[in-house]
């Protein structure tokens, strides 16, 4: 849930405004569409998700994207047989509608997601999870652990704070390069068709997606907060999305 006194100079939703033709919508998976799961293999597609979701895109002419720190492979994976525009790994990976992929060079270096996997066979119950462009460092299931990973992940980002940046999300520490944002995503999609000119607006969940929120508003358009507009059940964030088959 965003704090709105960390964030003065925006202004976010605090509830969750009828769904308009005009929009461009951009989405947040985990924590917004899908509940959070104990690990990110074990989470749980809802039963008629897909199907809202394809609906929900017919109704805005195909303005509608995901943006996730997951993989555009996962977010594939879950949402099949959809193929949607999307944001993966915080976008730094961009799949337009025209199937083109806008991705930046910068990745985290081999040895550091070397040393995180280190960290995890030493301290049971920690998980990483190694993209192409960042890396994750889980303790959803060692509380206890979240010191030992913040300084471990921290003294990594102090090797290179210039390109590599440290967020804090839920249960897990990501390191990432500094260009890549979810307002990245935003940015680029909201240049081209069926995008350009719609009201954009971002759903998400935690601190990875402040930029998203802050791209849209730039743009002219919302940010809805799951904690804030949706009380923090992406089961109401699911049953608002409903609501766009009958635009």
């Amino acid at each position: 849930m965003v704090d709105p006194n960390s964030m003065p100079h925006l202004h976010i939703a605090a509830f969750p405004p009828p769904p308009m033709r005009d929009w461009a919508l951009f989405l947040d998976l985990d924590g917004t569409l899908l509940d959070i799961a104990s690990t990110p293999d074990s989470v749980v597609v809802p039963d008629g998700l897909v199907k809202d979701l394809a609906a929900a895109q017919k109704a805005l002419d195909g303005a509608l994207a995901i943006v996730s720190g997951r993989s555009l492979a996962d977010i594939d994976r879950l949402l099949a047989p959809l193929h949607l525009p999307a944001g993966g790994e915080h976008a730094a990976i961009v799949r337009r509608p025209d199937g083109f992929y806008d991705e930046v060079e910068q990745k985290v270096p081999d040895d550091w997601k070397r040393s995180l996997n280190d960290l995890v066979e030493s301290h049971p119950g920690l998980l990483t999870e190694a993209k192409s462009h960042n890396v994750v460092a889980h303790y959803r299931n060692a509380p206890s652990k979240k010191a030992a990973v913040r300084q471990a992940v921290s003294a990594l980002v102090a090797n290179d704070p210039e390109n590599f940046e440290l967020l804090e999300a839920k249960m897990a520490f990501e390191i990432r390069p500094r260009l890549v944002t979810k307002g990245r995503a935003v940015h680029a999609l909201m240049n081209v068709a069926p995008f350009a000119g719609r009201v954009p607006v971002f759903v998400g969940d935690d601190r990875t997606d402040h930029d998203g929120f802050a791209a849209a508003i730039e743009l002219g358009g919302i940010a809805l907060d799951v904690g804030l507009a949706f009380g923090g059940r992406p089961r109401d964030v699911r049953a608002w999305l409903k609501r766009f088959a009958n635009l």
